[in-house]
């Protein structure tokens, strides 16, 4: 089995809806074999439409999750860990119609949280994210979904920035279809060895998304590629491997990740860019 390459949809629009599909005709146009749907808003997104764009274009549907404070699974208050709990149950039901894989993303904490808690209450709050995704994962496998855990910077989370502390959630979660989503962009601030950490997930690795150093087109700046793609040769990882950068032509999501200067000449320039240096990677190709 060869990775199926993809492109975000945070790459395209924000929030995305049943409406972009002409987002689809781009997509394949470019040569990727696959849309990875970010779910803001579940209200804007069906399966019927997304299935219907996928037919015409012919690109797989992949699921990814968008986490802010109304989405906490961590959360001390129940009420805001049900909230949490609800919204990945309805991205489950929508990767189930769509046919994707799993549902991805920092589902374990609010993006943007930064505290700084003492070790008890650390240790609190990882277990009731680990509770609430056990409920989670529980409801995911009935569907025959995995879900894929995020590890990211320590700018955009204080829970879970490394491979290691992902893994840790992962066991305490319990679940054999429960893994991880690794991130060039955050992995690259986050670990010593990007090689190593890919080899200490393993098989635990669920899905791939690739990003430059500076949010742009992989291959364009100084992340270790030849390293990366080594190892995910390494473990045999065959799975989605999707290009997830920004512009600041997308203003909630340049704002999210801090992206305030553009980083490609277009959209079109850094998605097409990306998908020939993956291809090129895979093959043996990056330095």
């Amino acid at each position: 089995m060869e990775n199926q390459l993809g492109l975000s949809t945070f790459v395209l629009a924000s929030p995305f809806s049943d409406n972009e599909g002409t987002a689809f005709d781009r997509v394949a146009a470019m040569g990727y074999e696959l849309i990875e749907v970010c779910v803001e808003d579940p209200a804007l997104l069906t399966a019927q439409a997304l299935n219907a764009h996928a037919a015409r274009t012919g690109l797989a549907v992949g699921i990814c999750g968008a986490f802010g404070p109304d989405r906490d699974v961590s959360a001390e208050e129940a009420g805001r860990r049900r909230a949490g709990i609800d919204y990945l149950k309805a991205c489950i039901d929508l990767a189930a119609a769509v046919g994707s894989p799993h549902v991805a993303g920092p589902m374990y904490a609010p993006t943007g949280q930064t505290r700084m808690l003492d070790a008890a209450d650390r240790a609190a709050q990882l277990k009731r994210a680990a509770d609430s995704l056990r409920e989670t994962a529980e409801y995911a496998a009935g569907r025959g979904i995995r879900l894929a855990i995020e590890p990211l910077n320590r700018f955009e989370t204080d829970l879970i920035n490394t491979t290691e502390q992902a893994l840790q959630l992962v066991d305490l979660i319990g679940a054999d279809h429960v893994g991880l989503l690794i991130d060039t962009f955050h992995m690259n601030i986050e670990e010593k060895s990007l090689g190593e950490a890919v080899r200490l997930a393993g098989s635990k690795i669920f899905h791939v998304q690739v990003s430059e150093n500076d949010r742009g087109a992989p291959g364009s700046g100084h992340v270790p590629w030849s390293e990366f793609f080594t190892a995910l040769a390494d473990i045999n990882y065959d799975g989605q491997i999707v290009v997830e950068s920004f512009l600041p032509s997308v203003k909630e999501i340049a704002r999210a990740v801090s992206l305030w200067r553009p980083v490609a000449a277009s959209m079109d320039d850094l998605a097409v860019d990306g998908l020939a240096f993956l291809k090129m990677s895979l093959a043996g190709g990056a330095e």
